[in-house]
């Protein structure tokens, strides 16, 4: 098979089988990319997670042409972009032309309710899954716990917390090397 075919039915699965958004996203895209197609190593992932975060723009787009452009540079990144924008796009029209006929039905509002505990479920696994790739210890742990502290209870943005982090980082390697 042609791989900006098999890179497009890749990501078209992705995009049309995930609920819940990027964070969602991740297992599938991990099995698909780093398990299953061999594209990219777990640490590979893990940095492409980590660039794709900090960028603006849609995560799973910007998770997609990365692996794209790794894989065919910039045909590669257009094709995943494309693949992975497209079943959502389709999905949200269909939703959006039928929905108003169909908000009020009692089973559509009970799908819809069932479907959020699975979706918070999706969310959690990539957490479980970085936190243990990253090597995250009892030691480290205070760096995720102190962000979270920070973002939902202080109300300080992610941006400065990712910036202090990174910092903390430099600056605790340094005084480690030169002691």
């Amino acid at each position: 098979m042609n791989i900006y075919a098999k890179i497009f039915l890749t990501f078209s699965k992705i995009g049309a089988f995930t609920l819940g958004g990027g964070y969602a996203m991740l297992p599938l895209i991990e099995h698909e990319v780093v398990d299953k197609n061999l594209w990219l190593s777990k640490e590979d992932f893990m940095d492409v997670v980590a660039v794709a975060q900090s960028l603006p723009g849609i995560f799973a787009v910007n998770i997609s042409i990365f692996i794209g452009y790794k894989l065919r540079k910039l045909k590669g990144s257009i094709v995943c972009a494309l693949a992975t924008i497209l079943p959502s796009f389709l999905i949200i029209l269909l939703i959006a032309m039928f929905f108003s006929q169909y908000k009020d039905n009692p089973v559509i509002a009970k799908l819809f309710k069932g479907i959020r505990p699975a979706i918070v479920a999706l969310i959690a696994v990539p957490v479980f899954s970085s936190a243990k790739a990253a090597k995250i210890t009892f030691k480290t742990a205070i760096i995720p716990i102190l962000s979270v502290v920070l973002i939902s209870f202080l109300n300080v943005s992610p941006v400065f917390v990712i910036l202090i982090a990174g910092l903390a980082g430099v600056l605790y390697h340094y005084l480690k090397h030169k002691s």
